[in-house]
């Protein structure tokens, strides 16, 4: 199988292309420091948007998080239980892979929205404030994990980061009607 197919009709990216990260890395563990994750996150949306713009770029990255918020939710999260255990189970897992810690600040049962927050988020914590919303890839992420959930499409939306001077990243979800 060729992950790496030059036909992008013919791309599509499923979990088991992550491969066994226990076996191919058994002296270097699963783990790498953040600047190296951000390191090719930054210098990826740098390229994206030279090449296309920044609201392109920005577009992107929110499609590519949202389709690995699908796989996340799909391949690591129960599923089948409600809304109070699965949220748990959520932050559990993000927490565990030092992703970012998860709190959930509003749910209306009515609309389905969401508030949430992210702590120590591993896009943005710590960045040179810039006056700036930068997770895009959090929202697709946060977006695709909800809708695996729900079977609802949101749309995820950061209105405090801390690259804009918050020490949270704060994320409205709304359903799609």
């Amino acid at each position: 199988m060729n992950i790496f197919k030059r036909d992008a009709t013919l791309h599509n990216f499923q979990w088991e292309n992550l491969g066994d990260i226990k076996e191919g890395r058994g002296d270097l563990g699963e783990e790498m420091p953040v600047l190296v994750y951000r390191l090719m996150q930054y210098t990826m949306l740098d390229v994206l948007t030279k090449d296309f713009g920044a609201d392109k770029a920005n577009e992107f990255f929110v499609r590519a998080g949202h389709l690995a918020g699908e796989e996340f939710a799909r391949n690591t999260l129960d599923l089948s239980v409600d809304l109070d255990a699965f949220l748990a189970n959520l932050q559990k897992s993000l927490q565990d892979l030092k992703i970012g810690i998860l709190r959930m600040e509003a749910f209306d049962p009515e609309t389905g929205n969401f508030v949430l927050t992210v702590g120590q988020d591993l896009d943005c914590s710590g960045l040179p404030i810039t006056n700036e919303t930068v997770c895009n890839y959090d929202e697709g992420f946060i977006a695709g994990i909800l809708y695996v959930y729900t079977g609802k499409k949101y749309i995820v939306k950061e209105i405090d980061c801390w690259a804009n001077g918050d020490r949270v990243c704060r994320f409205h979800a709304t359903v799609v009607t």
